[in-house]
């Protein structure tokens, strides 16, 4: 994946000829989708981590998941920004199989 070119999409559906940017400034809200992504991933992680490792102020391991999250949300973020737009669509854009098979 290229990050020159990660924010380009289709004008059109390659399919049904669909518009995907309905108005101007309608992919803003994939910032709201983006953001409840994020926080459901540090949830799963922090439950992951405080069940198999362990969860403690007194040895210092939240700070350990704090940089691990971290970590992991940076390297996600490009997957994270793409699906995002993909549920925000979906809000917007009702898909018929019929349509894509013309």
């Amino acid at each position: 994946m290229s990050f020159k070119k990660i924010f380009n999409m289709y004008d059109r559906c390659p399919v049904c000829g669909q518009v995907y940017e309905l108005e101007t400034g309608f992919w803003f809200g994939t910032g709201y989708v983006s953001y409840a992504l994020g926080v459901a991933f540090s949830v799963f992680t922090l439950i992951c981590y405080w069940v198999f490792i362990g969860l403690s102020w007194q040895d210092d391991s939240v700070f350990w998941w704090l940089g691990v999250n971290g970590v992991l949300l940076v390297l996600l973020q490009p997957w994270m920004m793409r699906i995002s737009r993909v549920i925000y669509l979906y809000f917007f854009v009702y898909y018929d199989e019929d349509t894509a098979e013309l």
